[in-house]
């Protein structure tokens, strides 16, 4: 993938000097990440609303989510090559306006098919924002000050999607589930016209060529293992002729993908020797796992209180909403402690967080007060905050600077993907549990049960009436649900406690471990 540098953002990055307008332009950059940032979540809370919209099953409207994520993962490494071969500029003004343009198509859907399709331009144009907008931070700022841009710059990736339900929920409720979508027209407008006037271009690397064949295969692997994920429990699995084909899709393109890959050296569209780096092959693990835990319990979240707890969307996006407090204090605690506490031990700390936010979720019931959600949402938010930085920090801290370009959009790739995977599992989870657990309760459900003859039970849940057996399966059904998002909650704990002893693959890079460079 082609490399270039900035006219105007040499300077600074080299010698020092000051940057034009540099104010004017972290704004827009940073607008332009928060539009794609937003855009993760804040279609969750909405998702009942277009699930009845376009007519779809629970297993179906996860799409929407998962569609946008894999969309983005697949089009987030080539964003460096795109970049060097037609310009950086170029490039992020057609990637903010063809997300503005997708975002309004979304608003406008009519069908379960439009929303997907439109959510896969949504995030295939949104790829590049994160990757580019950062290096053109990171080249505008002397190295003194990267540390201060990059926090910045991680909030707005790590806040975006935080804040999602709550301004989802606000629109959901006083205007309409559309207007998710349409909120991203004044926002972009706004960043294409401050690049437009405020962002150099950058030289163009003419005869550089994208490793075409590398490219399709990874795509094709990770279209086929996200459609595998989606639609096997609804198929029953490898019960299904399709399910067999798409596992054999995947299973076939990764091969040709990884063979490609070691054997096509350089023109490879993955650097292979990037892996030959503890630290960054650790890291890629590490994100992995911290995208499945991160999203994927925002995903659960949702339904949890709305469908189960019969939340209005408001209330629940401001439920939900305190996660991002919890994620700034941490950060902000985290820009202070970095360089002088090893990053290891602050990567414990935030899986520590995580595990006990997941340990306690465990114990919900639909009576859990909204007090205890918020505070578990904060520990949860501040557990994230203290993984994003250092881990960012300790990835690519023993890598060679030529090679951080590759190397972040890698990483970035394994967040996206270990998020829709993630969403993807815990719903076909949830779906399956609820099923198991409704047939083990219902097995002691008998009319010869004892507790069904005490006059109170007897009169609501009567097993000889139609109107009784209905009441005791909405009754049944509803445990069922309960246990199924403990089981949920459960897993996501000790994913967040498996990562534990991936710290202690860990080593220092130069310079102690010091203020991120590289954030993605």
């Amino acid at each position: 993938m082609a490399e270039s540098v900035s006219r105007e953002a040499a300077p600074a990055g080299e010698t020092g000097a000051a940057v034009p307008h540099r104010g004017a332009v972290t704004a827009c950059i940073v607008l332009a990440v928060v539009m794609q940032a937003l855009d993760t979540t804040i279609a969750n809370v909405a998702l009942p609303y277009i699930q009845g919209s376009v007519a779809a099953s629970q297993d179906q409207i996860n799409w929407v989510l998962t569609s946008y994520i894999v969309a983005a993962a697949i089009m987030t490494p080539p964003s460096g090559w795109l970049a060097g071969r037609f310009g950086r500029k170029r490039v992020l003004l057609v990637s903010v306006a063809g997300f503005t343009v997708a975002s309004m198509l979304c608003g406008t859907a009519q069908s379960l098919t439009e929303i997907v399709g439109y959510r896969v331009l949504q995030g295939m144009f949104g790829a590049a924002l994160v990757p580019l907008a950062q290096s053109i931070l990171l080249d505008i700022y002397p190295p003194a000050q990267r540390g201060s841009a990059m926090a910045l710059f991680g909030m707005s990736v790590m806040v975006g999607p935080i804040l999602g339900p709550v301004i989802g929920g606000w629109l959901t409720d006083h205007l309409s589930w559309r207007w998710v979508f349409y909120i991203n027209l004044p926002i972009g407008v706004v960043a294409f016209l401050g690049i437009s006037a405020f962002v150099g271009e950058t030289a163009r690397a003419l005869r550089s060529r994208l490793d075409w064949f590398g490219f399709a295969t990874l795509s094709i692997a990770i279209a086929a293992l996200q459609i595998f994920l989606d639609r096997g429990e609804q198929l029953d699995w490898f019960a299904s002729g399709e399910i067999q084909l798409e596992a054999l899709v995947m299973a076939v393109a990764f091969y040709l993908f990884l063979v490609h890959t070691v054997t096509a050296g350089k023109a490879s569209f993955v650097d292979a020797g990037l892996f030959r780096d503890r630290n960054f092959a650790v890291g890629m693990l590490f994100i992995f796992i911290v995208g499945i835990t991160y999203l994927a319990s925002l995903a659960l979240m949702t339904p949890f209180l709305q469908s189960l707890m019969g939340y209005p969307v408001v209330t629940a996006g401001l439920v939900m909403g305190p996660r991002g407090i919890g994620t700034v204090i941490a950060m902000m605690m985290v820009g202070r402690l970095i360089g002088t506490v090893d990053t290891r031990i602050l990567l414990a700390v935030g899986l520590a967080l995580t595990a006990w936010a997941m340990w306690d979720m465990t114990g919900w019931t639909p009576d859990v007060s909204q007090q205890t959600m918020i505070v578990t949402g904060m520990i949860q938010g501040a557990g994230l905050g203290f993984l994003f930085v250092p881990l960012t920090t300790v990835t690519f801290s023993t890598l060679a600077p030529e090679r951080r370009p590759a190397a972040t959009g890698l990483y970035n790739l394994s967040r996206n993907v270990g998020s829709s995977v993630g969403i993807s599992i815990v719903a076909a989870l949830l779906t399956e549990n609820v099923q198991a657990n409704h047939a083990d309760i219902a097995g002691y459900v008998t009319p010869f049960n004892r507790l069904l003859e005490m006059p109170a039970i007897a009169q609501a849940w009567s097993p000889w009436t139609a109107a009784g057996r209905a009441a005791l399966d909405s009754v049944v059904t509803r445990q069922a649900t309960i246990i199924a998002y403990v089981d949920d909650f459960r897993l996501l704990m000790i994913l967040a406690l498996a990562a534990l002893p991936l710290v202690l693959l860990l080593r220092k890079g130069s310079g102690g471990g010091g203020p991120a460079v590289v954030v993605d």
